[in-house]
């Protein structure tokens, strides 16, 4: 199922809860997601949120990641999910590397899930248990870019994954974007180089608003917000001297 995640807050046990980050999951019907961690500003008294069109430092991206997820029931309606890290910006190797834990509906609010699990808090270096309070946003739907004709696409995936003679073992060099109701995000490695992106349909001008841009990689954003509405799976664009396929469309 897909799903439009924010996160409420995070709790490192017995710490109290606080949100230093503004945290965005995609994740498409088959379940490929793309998560942007970015922290917010605190040295000035505006809204901390990440939003405008400004380009961001590297030192304001708390994590991203990207890849595949998978959940299954345990007991009294508890869900287990594991996230399969295709890249990750905080690593270059990514083969067998995963986070997990449990997810459980609020009692009366239907859109908040709580997470619970563990994982090593990038502050102490130490395994630490953890919670999340997620809230899922409705998703919404979008104009096509030309007069009265409407789209009914809802999602829209591309995925890069090259190779260049001469590179070295081991390097990286792969992207996923999301394109998810009125969300989409983007997250590609080459390398060291790390490129993020979030854009956000802006209802009142009728136009995809940036809200988060980290990196100098070209991303095919166009492809996945403007023109979705054209584009077919297997289908190929080249931006930026990458080559990006349309992998999922819904």
């Amino acid at each position: 199922m897909c799903d439009i995640s924010v996160r409420e807050y995070i709790r490192w046990l017995p710490d109290e809860p606080s949100e230093p980050t503004s945290t965005i999951v995609l994740t498409t019907p088959e379940r490929r997601f793309v998560d942007i961690r970015v922290l917010k500003d605190t040295t000035t008294s505006s809204s901390n949120d990440a939003s405008g069109d400004a380009m961001f430092p590297v030192s304001r991206l708390d994590w991203a990641i990207a890849g595949t997820s998978e959940s299954s029931l345990i007991m009294n309606g508890t869900r287990h999910g594991r996230w399969h890290h295709w890249i990750d910006s905080r690593s270059k190797s990514t083969e067998g590397l995963m986070d997990e834990g449990d997810m459980f509906d609020h009692p009366s609010d239907p859109t908040l899930t709580l997470e619970r699990g563990r994982m090593v808090n990038p502050l102490t270096g130490a395994e630490t248990d953890y919670e999340e309070m997620w809230r899922s946003e409705p998703i919404e739907s979008t104009t096509a870019p030309s007069g009265p004709d409407r789209t009914s696409v809802t999602c829209l995936a591309l995925q890069w994954q090259g190779a260049e003679d001469g590179d070295p073992p081991g390097k990286v060099r792969r992207g996923l974007v999301v394109r998810l109701g009125q969300y989409c995000q983007a997250f590609a490695r080459d390398g060291d180089e790390i490129t993020v992106e979030r854009l956000k349909w802006d209802v009142r001008q009728q136009m995809w608003a940036r809200q988060v841009r980290i990196g100098k990689q070209e991303l095919p954003l166009e492809v996945a917000t403007y023109f979705a509405p054209a584009a077919s799976i297997d289908d190929e664009v080249k931006v930026g001297g990458a080559i990006w396929k349309v992998v999922e469309r819904a």
